[in-house]
């Protein structure tokens, strides 16, 4: 074992890592060399990220044109054409210069006015597997056509956008409060949503929620709507379905200045495995953006692998990295499918050993290209925040890079929604067991920042089903009417409340929710596609069922704004774990601290305890702030806010005296008690 004194941080701090100091050094190593290699090359990781501002279309002031660059190593020949030059295929060659930069001048004078804005384009290029038309890796815009349905590139001059955010200093790391929002769906009639639809429509119930960030899905351009754009195509391209690049911008900025940070799902564990659409193959080698044969293929996604080790697939990942926040001032990632980056088996495997974290199915250099691109963005924006989907719980990926570790904010707790619908799929409520919840909730290393949820839009596609859907299934269309009485769906909003705030009060270091399933969206996600009748009846949000009071969805949502404003003003999030206080097991409650704060779980399906007893930490006087009973949230009145509750002493065994309080501990029922000053 590495000697203590040469041990890095992240190692010294856990004994559990210290076997394998040597393998985390090793990686660390790689990184610094290559971070080193960068700087010698190009003085810095920031100026070295400048792909965007080199490959596709560039204007030269000096020259007074166009020049058009791509990166094709192993092409034989490429050609530039579209409706600029009559579609004619082998006009217009470009010339092969160094390390395989292929290249073409197009003067003002010459097609000025010919290759205008909105002008589509191609190339054509000759490789190993033949002739294909394609579209650039490069491209900052890719539209589809309605009658033929082919995607091609768009010439698109953007125009200086006056942005109103330089005040805006990104979401408070310490209550990050997350709504995760997939633009497309987000609006409430059948169709496709834009980026103004939701800057003007979705952006202010967000703010009126108390959520102080939105993730952003499927940004980069897809081709198949239904992938819920996973599987990306082109890299650079804002989704044309919803809107302009300006019109992105102006989502952003209009968020910024509702004091909402935008972060993006970013996409870089894959990509669309298409030869019309996307870079698979582009230079026609078998082997551009990825390994050849197996080695390049997601075969549980069905889907192209990037090859992390490859210096020209590095700088194409880390300028789209710096892309995305220099140009369109997002302000920070949610790293999709880390797992698979990470591992050769793609995370398909039990991680129960030490050992399945530093061996042979490791990829260094995933490693290594997940640390360049953690300095790289917090480089460029030390406020911005970058989240590791993770399943694995890989050592060192949310420690600082100069301690040995990856540099991410924070890991998704991904446990969480898993053991939820464990729960709710096999077991009883009334056979819950507290100690399991309360192991799995704060199951976690306290360097690790996690943000808890209790479901994603993982949940909520076709295949899976919501909280709500598993708590009240058909009921939830024809008995939420708060004129029906129903002890199902009382049960159901109960539980719904109660899993929601043990979440966010003991999962965790920030939150996430997707749109729609804080007030219990009864219908699936399920993008048209052929066996649904290319029906668009599932891709939307119904906003209207939360606003109508005469429907218990309202309950809901007051109870979720209510919860995000109790977290926000107590800095519940800031205090990190919660303190166990009492673990009941016959009446199945649950009572823990944050600081002043006092959180009472009873999950019993019909214990309602008269003066029921519980410790505190300090004597005092308790009042009730919130209560998932309160009449207002379509609870059973048996509690409510602003009830007072005084503690006594009773005597312990050394004689000395401890503080309790006596409450009416209903079930089904989470109460939440302040101390307050005398």
């Amino acid at each position: 074992m590495t000697e203590k004194k040469n041990l890095l941080p992240m190692v010294e701090r856990d004994e559990w890592l210290q076997p394998v100091a040597d393998r985390i050094a090793d990686r660390h190593d790689r990184y610094l060399r290559r971070m080193q290699d960068i700087e010698r090359q190009a003085g810095s990781i920031v100026d070295y990220a400048n792909g965007h501002h080199f490959f596709g279309w560039q204007w030269d002031d000096a020259l007074c044109g166009w020049w058009f660059r791509e990166w094709l190593p192993e092409a034989i020949d490429v050609f530039i054409f579209g409706d600029f030059n009559s579609w004619q295929r082998t006009q217009l060659r470009l010339d092969k210069g160094e390390n395989g930069v292929w290249s073409i001048f197009l003067p003002e004078a010459m097609y000025g006015h010919l290759l205008t804005h909105g002008s589509l384009y191609k190339l054509h290029i000759h490789g190993k597997n033949g002739w294909h038309d394609r579209i650039p890796a490069y491209a900052r815009r890719v539209v589809q056509d309605d009658v033929t349905k082919n995607y091609t590139a768009q010439f698109w001059i953007e125009q200086p956008f006056e942005w109103h955010d330089a005040k805006f200093k990104c979401a408070d790391m310490k209550n990050l409060l997350i709504y995760e929002a997939h633009v497309g769906m987000a609006q409430e009639e059948p169709g496709v949503g834009t980026y103004i639809e939701f800057k003007d429509k979705v952006l202010p119930r967000i703010k009126k929620a108390g959520y102080n960030a939105v993730q952003l899905m499927a940004i980069a351009e897809h081709p198949y709507y239904g992938s819920f754009g996973y599987h990306v195509a082109n890299f650079f391209a804002p989704s044309s379905r919803f809107g302009t690049p300006e019109e992105l911008k102006e989502l952003i900025d209009k968020a910024h200045s509702m004091g909402i940070a935008v972060i993006m799902d970013l996409v870089h564990a894959h990509y669309v495995k298409n030869l019309n659409e996307g870079i698979l193959d582009l230079d026609g080698s078998g082997h551009h953006y990825s390994k050849p044969g197996e080695a390049g293929y997601q075969k549980y996604w069905d889907s192209m692998i990037f090859d992390y080790g490859k210096g020209g697939v590095e700088h194409f990942l880390l300028s789209n990295v710096k892309y995305w926040l220099e140009e369109f001032h997002f302000d920070g990632y949610r790293f999709d499918g880390v797992t698979s980056m990470l591992y050769y088996h793609r995370g398909y495997t039990d991680f129960d050993t030490r050992e399945k974290f530093f061996d042979e199915g490791v990829d260094l250099d995933a490693i290594t290209y997940l640390t360049l691109a953690n300095r790289l963005v917090h480089e460029l924006n030390p406020k911005a925040v970058t989240i590791a989907e993770d399943v694995s719980g890989m050592p060192g990926s949310c420690s600082p890079i100069d301690d040995g570790g990856m540099g991410f904010d924070f890991r998704l707790g991904m446990a969480i929604p898993d053991f939820w619908i464990k729960m709710l799929k096999d077991t009883p409520d009334e056979d819950w067991n507290i100690w399991e919840m309360w192991s799995i909730l704060t199951n976690r290393l306290p360097e690790v920042k996690t943000v808890a949820y209790a479901e994603s839009h993982d949940q909520a596609l076709v295949g899976d089903k919501t909280i709500a859907f598993r708590l009240l299934d058909k009921l939830m269309y024809d008995s939420m009417d708060r004129k029906t009485e129903s002890m199902v769906v009382d049960r159901g909003m109960a539980l719904h409340k109660m899993i929601r705030l043990i979440t966010i009060t003991t999962g965790g270091d920030a939150y996430l929710n997707f749109m729609g399933n804080e007030f219990g969206h009864p219908e699936w996600i399920d993008f048209p596609r052929e066996g649904n009748g290319w029906s668009y009846a599932h891709a939307r949000r119904q906003w209207s069922l939360a606003d109508s009071k005469a429907l218990r969805y309202s309950y809901l949502n007051d109870f979720d704004r209510a919860m995000i404003k109790l977290v926000s003003k107590e800095k519940i999030l800031a205090n990190g774990y919660p303190y166990n206080l009492l673990m009941d097991e016959q009446n199945k409650t649950m009572v823990y601290s944050h600081r002043d704060l006092i959180f009472i779980f009873n999950w019993h399906s019909t214990a309602s305890i008269p003066d029921y007893e519980l410790p505190v930490h300090e004597a005092g006087k308790y009042v009730a702030l919130l209560s998932t009973d309160e009449a207002r949230f379509g609870g059973l009145k048996r509690q409510t806010k602003g009830q007072e509750y005084f503690t006594f002493n009773v005597e312990c065994e050394d004689g000395s005296l401890a503080p309790r309080l006596k409450i009416y501990n209903t079930s089904r029922t989470a109460l939440v008690l302040k101390k307050v000053k005398e």
